[in-house]
């Protein structure tokens, strides 16, 4: 439980004991009562709505049920003050012993510091990248293979069962450019001129797998038409993409549990199987589609299709899952993709589509919602364009890849760690500008460089420390006691609460912001030292005051690495 939830705990005994000395009617409903941080935190530590909530049922003045609130928590030994303020907010300011207790804690629980049972083990599938395997990761995929990742790391460490997810797109007519493509590169490595048609992938990646398709088949595909090599091809084909993918993945620091083949569906009853099941629900009918917007009723041929009736279900119009020619539109294999994702037993589904799939989520919402009788939620988390830049000179061409910049690029300009913190600086739904030189720069505006220097500067101290034969003691917490350091302490209080706000929202990048403003406070800290020296963290003379400070930073220490190790960053013990 965090502290947060400790103390409203304590504010919901304070209004049962009011209840049973008739300042209160009994039985009043709670469940809207919270205590948070303050927006301002000169009002105090936390701040409680209790008064606000129960004034109408409770036929009170806000203000009156506050001060009642006020006096009976006044007693409590944890909290030094409550304050009414407003209209009947109360602000509280708790004892300093609260904080110390805060610090000794996290050292003892150490990497485990956070993490929360908020979950219940509930199983929850989250699907990211599943990029076309006709290529490199470019730096779109990038973003999104590191929010998913951060995002199955925070919902893990909030204590749900995590499955990590890649949907190989290998069943489309992009994986039958790629074999041709790759055919191409075949006969080049035969020693022919070949031109690479429009609509073709004439990356130099390519390369290497026709030379390989080459010492695989020899010359027996040389000259011969599509019905000898493509199929074969095609296959080889992927398989080598899929290889290249998962050494870019690893480049980030980014192992899936499943990678699940779009291909599997077919010829496997797979789809028939969802479609039919849809259909015993009374979901799919053969009918006509209104026009597309911006189609005139003359410029368009209306032509019986079987339909999913997604409107029962949400979405703003019905949708095909098969073609008039009886073939299958390209959203029935997400259909049963996602029929095997429910039948698998996931509680929730969360997947993590780039920002140009946004017309596709209400549909996919709805197909979840009747596959799994509404029982299973799906969240599609969208990610925005990532702009590339060098100062002014925008990034869009790679040697390798020859249209776009790849992830493999990004790594090696700037490093994994650098490279997946900053994808997390902003919302995901939130454009990015990522400059590969800002990002190197050891400055206050780097929020990377700055989360590793307050790391540095805490593992330097211990050292230091450890040559004098001193070491973080919580029998010496009580050392913490100004406000400045208390206040550290308190903003390491945050953390688990924290990770169960983001983990609810599944907003990762709340910690990457957390871990900032934290190490915001700690430089101030150490920067205040400089010109008081009681609060230096080696304090001289004093052992046991700068045995109890190193409490105080080693808490700091290990928030920031707990905090980076959801986010995939490794903390950095020099710099």
């Amino acid at each position: 439980m965090t502290l947060f939830a400790q103390i409203r705990e304590t504010v919901l005994r304070a209004i049962d004991a009011l209840a049973a000395e008739g300042v209160l009617p009994a039985g009043l409903e709670t469940r809207a009562i919270t205590v948070e941080p303050p927006r301002d935190a000169a009002h105090g530590d936390m701040a409680t709505n209790a008064a606000m909530v129960l004034a109408k049922p409770a036929g009170m003045k806000p203000r009156d049920i506050a001060d009642a609130l006020a006096r009976a928590l006044s007693d409590d030994d944890r909290i030094d003050s409550a304050d009414v303020a407003g209209p009947g907010f109360l602000n509280l300011r708790l004892a300093p012993s609260v904080w110390q207790g805060v610090v000794a804690e996290v050292l003892q629980s150490g990497d485990a510091y956070g993490r929360s049972a908020t979950g219940q083990g509930q199983r929850v599938n989250v699907e990211y990248v599943s990029a076309n395997p006709t290529g490199p990761l470019h730096v779109g995929h990038t973003r999104g293979a590191v929010f998913g990742d951060a995002l199955a790391s925070l919902l893990a460490a909030a204590g749900y069962d995590v499955t990590r997810e890649y949907y190989i797109n290998d069943g489309g007519a992009q994986v039958d450019v790629l074999a041709r493509s790759v055919y191409l590169r075949y006969l080049e490595a035969h020693g022919q001129e070949v031109a690479f048609e429009d609509g073709t992938y004439p990356g130099d990646y390519l390369i290497e797998v026709g030379q390989a398709l080459k010492n695989k088949v020899g010359d027996q595909f040389v000259g011969k038409g599509e019905q000898y090599w493509l199929a074969e091809t095609r296959e080889f084909a992927t398989e080598k993409m899929m290889d290249l993918i998962r050494e870019d993945l690893a480049l980030l620091g980014v192992e899936m549990d499943v990678f699940y083949s779009e291909k599997s569906l077919y010829g496997t009853g797979r789809i028939e199987a969802a479609i039919d099941d849809l259909r015993d629900k009374g979901l799919i009918y053969e009918g006509y589609l209104e026009p597309p917007k911006g189609k005139k009723p003359e410029d368009w041929e209306p032509r019986e299709q079987t339909l999913f009736k997604s409107t029962a279900h949400d979405d703003d119009v019905d949708r095909p899952v098969m073609k008039s020619d009886g073939s299958w539109t390209y959203f029935a294999p997400d259909i049963a993709y996602h029929f095997d994702k429910v039948s698998r037993g996931f509680d929730a589904l969360i997947d993590v589509f780039g920002a140009d799939h946004g017309g596709y989520v209400k549909r996919m919402k709805a197909a979840v919602s009747a596959l799994s009788d509404g029982r299973v939620p799906l969240d599609v988390k969208l990610t925005q364009l990532v702009k590339l830049r060098r100062g002014e000179e925008e990034l869009k061409m790679s040697k390798r890849a020859g249209t776009f910049v790849t992830l493999r690029d990004v790594v090696e300009m700037v490093g994994a760690d650098v490279t997946r913190f900053h994808m997390l600086t902003r919302k995901n739904d939130a454009p990015l500008d990522f400059d590969v030189d800002k990002v190197r720069e050891q400055s206050k505006d780097n929020p990377v460089w700055y989360v590793q220097y307050a790391h540095a500067r805490i593992q330097s101290v211990l050292r230091k420390a450890a040559e004098a034969g001193i070491t973080p003691d919580v029998a010496n917490v009580n050392a913490v006691d100004d406000p400045a350091e208390l206040a550290l302490a308190a903003k390491v209080a945050e953390y688990p609460r924290l990770i169960e706000i983001a983990a609810q929202a599944n907003e990762p990048h709340r910690i990457a912001f957390y871990l900032y403003d934290l190490a915001s406070e700690f430089h101030a800290l150490w920067n205040k030292g400089n010109a008081e020296p009681h609060l230096r963290f080696f304090q001289e003379d004093d052992p046991s005051a700068t045995s109890g400070k190193l409490c105080l930073i080693s808490a700091v220490a290990i928030v920031i690495s707990n905090g980076l190790g959801i986010l995939g960053v490794t903390p950095v013990d020099q710099m």
